[in-house]
């Protein structure tokens, strides 16, 4: 259990670091380059670590001491939601969530963001998925797009060397 919740910590720290335009470094600077170009080399922590826009996803991982697991062979699916999504949250929600105390809480939420396996947006189809946190996400293909239960998908198919990434515009939570 414990070996499920660092790989499903460290998927969810990769997929909110591979958004090309949101990458420090190479990819900042070429804005052709593909996402599998800009993260080739890269696990998902390390991806998320040099992304402007994952800060809070990487602090979490860090909290929840998940990063060796996500720096792990995968494969992992990640859906990552961006900094903007973690402050759609309650005021204080993320403070109070990264204090040891929380731990564990945390550690399933961030768990819930990560799927076991490698699934690119052509893998998916409506349905519901098991996450590494041990529930099912409910994901919704329409004309509008993917969701994945609340969170609506908003950049897809970021490669890095042990999974792949799929950035969310909000930050899903397991049932209690």
């Amino acid at each position: 259990m414990k070996k499920n919740s660092i790989l499903t910590v460290a998927a969810f720290a990769a997929a909110l670091t591979l958004t090309p335009e949101l990458i420090a470094g190479d990819c900042a600077a070429s804005k052709s380059a593909s996402a599998s170009t800009c993260t080739a080399g890269k696990d998902i922590v390390a991806v998320a670590s040099s992304a402007q826009n994952f800060k809070t996803l990487v602090a979490a991982v860090r909290a929840a001491g998940l990063v060796e697991t996500l720096q792990g062979k995968g494969p992992f699916t990640v859906f990552a939601p961006t900094d903007e999504a973690f402050a759609k949250l309650p005021a204080g929600t993320v403070e109070d969530l990264l204090k040891p105390e929380n731990k564990e809480k945390l550690v399933a939420i961030l768990k819930y963001h990560v799927l076991p396996g490698k699934f690119l947006a052509a893998d998916v189809k409506t349905m519901e998925a098991k996450t590494a946190e041990g529930q099912s996400v409910k994901l919704k293909v329409s004309d509008e797009g993917v969701t994945v239960d609340n969170a609506r998908v908003v950049k897809t198919d970021l490669l890095a060397e042990n999974g792949v990434i799929h950035v969310i515009d909000s930050v899903i939570l397991p049932n209690s």
